[in-house]
């Protein structure tokens, strides 16, 4: 068992929008991933990915449609749909996904 304590993790990223893996379940992953104000450009993964919101706010932009996800929430993005994140965003993010 290890404690991660999210905070100091995501502080010590190297930078904004480069995620670190912090644990591995079967072929499931958590990543963290600090956001900046900058906007993060359209992907497309052949997984679903969560996107869990530890603190900040998310401007997610996902089938035409923009999005504000918050503290403590999460949104499941399914496999195969486009989705980017908006100019705006800030705080930190868990993501799980494979």
């Amino acid at each position: 068992m290890a404690l991660i304590r999210l905070g100091e993790a995501a502080a010590a990223l190297p930078q904004a929008w480069s995620s670190s893996v912090l644990a591995q379940f079967g072929e499931g992953r958590l990543k963290l991933l600090r956001m900046d104000a900058q906007a993060y450009p359209e992907e497309c993964h052949d997984y679903a990915e969560g996107l869990l919101v530890l603190d900040g706010e998310m401007v997610l932009e996902i089938e035409g449609r923009t999005l504000r996800v918050g503290a403590g929430e999460i949104y499941l993005v399914p496999a195969g749909v486009s989705h980017s994140v908006g100019e705006g965003s800030y705080g930190t993010v868990l993501i799980l996904d494979t």
